[in-house]
């Protein structure tokens, strides 16, 4: 019955962390990477549900349970497959699902949106338990992957070079802090260079009065109210297998591959199925299907001390919990931040993931379809309502196939 239960979703390979555990591999390193591993979360791709929300004129009420749910929701996940696997794994929403559902709440009600996302869900934990997207993306090159992933940071090195030029009052500070800190290794153990630039940017930000007003306007405490689906052909048609390829290939993958590419066992099946079991409550809430994210996973494994990444997990979990509850004003206060403070700091802790990425990507094999996997990821095309990588990775195969007799050596991989 057990296994039945379970289908082709990985067991745990560790012993689960006990409390006394938990707590001697969290130290300032560890709390420091996850709390600026939850503001990442906590602001452009914030900014992500907010613009989603404006464009189907969600109410207030529905865009702050939309945020409980992300964060709370999302959170109590993390937390809960990180003990069991003691292993990093954050789970939060899909952004280019959610420009996706943005477009579609144009033209659709918010109910029949929701009953599109409960469909999605019992789609992608159907391919994760049954071990089917296990076996498809067995069959992707390693190389190509971490070319789409390469892709979709590139923007954050971008973002930061425009921030360091456009707003050098913020950017500069946070990013020499971070400089100096990460040259004096003894210091940076005690004093996380990341998160010193984003306590210092903050200060900075605040002194200059570039902290918008009315950060609370909305409220502070969440109360969450429940969106009933309704299921209709065209949502269904329209929704369905845009958000299920953007979930299980385009987010899951890129999850799997950076925490894999920093020594982690992660099962696709297992992301997979998670993903869809816990985007069915998700969807009462309104909120977007749930995914192994790739950002936030870079940014929690970008410390060296590979055992201990699990700790910074359950750090930025416990943080997303906490931002869920006090959804309107940790959102009013994010979004009051200035623009350069973000990208800043998405900039400088996502420098090291995207160092890995571009190695990984581009010292092996197949590497005439990971560079051409990695200029449509990054070019953000969006074809049939799915975003560019997805189209990198099948575009980008399909070129190993043809130059770089990608079926011999896939096999070989």
């Amino acid at each position: 019955m057990a296994r039945f239960l379970l289908g082709a979703i990985e067991k745990p390979e560790l012993a689960r962390p006990s409390l006394p555990e938990i707590l001697r591999d969290t130290g300032p390193q560890e709390i420091g990477t996850g709390l600026v591993a939850l503001i990442f979360s906590a602001s452009g791709p914030l900014a992500v549900i907010l613009a989603a929300a404006a464009a189907g004129e969600l109410s207030a009420q529905e865009t702050s349970t939309w945020i409980f749910g992300a964060f709370l929701g999302n959170g109590l996940l993390t937390a809960l497959l990180t003990w069991l696997y003691r292993s990093p794994q954050a789970y939060f929403w899909t952004i280019p699902g959610t420009v996706i559902v943005g477009d579609s709440l144009t033209r659709l009600s918010f109910g029949e949106v929701v009953g599109a996302y409960l469909a999605t869900a019992v789609l992608v934990f159907l391919l994760g338990w049954s071990g089917l997207i296990g076996r498809i993306m067995e069959l992707i090159p390693h190389t190509i992957v971490m070319a789409m992933v390469a892709g979709v940071f590139l923007r954050f090195g971008i973002e930061l070079v425009e921030a360091a030029v456009g707003s050098p009052l913020v950017a500069i500070p946070m990013i020499a802090l971070f400089v100096g800190l990460t040259m004096l290794p003894r210091l940076a153990a005690l004093a996380p260079p990341v998160a010193v630039a984003a306590v210092v940017g903050t200060l900075i930000a605040i002194a200059d009065g570039q902290l918008a007003d009315g950060i609370f306007d909305d409220g502070i405490l969440a109360s969450p109210t429940l969106t009933l689906p309704e299921f209709s052909p065209a949502a269904l048609a329209e929704l369905v297998v845009p958000l299920a390829i953007t979930v299980v290939i385009v987010q899951n993958g890129q999850g799997t591959a950076v925490l894999r590419g920093a020594g982690h066992t992660q099962g696709v099946n297992l992301s997979a199925a998670a993903s869809g079991l816990w985007s069915v409550p998700q969807a009462f809430l309104g909120s977007s299907s749930t995914c192994l994210t790739g950002p936030t996973n870079a940014l929690i494994t970008s410390s060296p001390l590979r055992e201990r990444h699990y700790a910074t997990a359950l750090v930025t979990a416990s943080a997303a919990i906490v931002v869920g509850l006090f959804a309107p004003a940790a959102t009013g206060f994010m979004l009051g931040m200035p623009a350069a403070f973000v990208s800043t700091l998405a900039g400088i802790a996502m420098l090291t993931p995207l160092r890995n990425a571009f190695m990984a990507g581009f010292s092996g094999q197949f590497s005439t379809g990971a560079l051409v996997c990695f200029l449509i990821t990054a070019s953000n095309i969006t074809l049939l309502n799915i975003s560019a990588a997805f189209w990198g990775i099948v575009i980008g195969c399909f070129i190993a196939w043809a130059l770089d007799h990608y079926p011999t050596r896939a096999r070989q991989n």
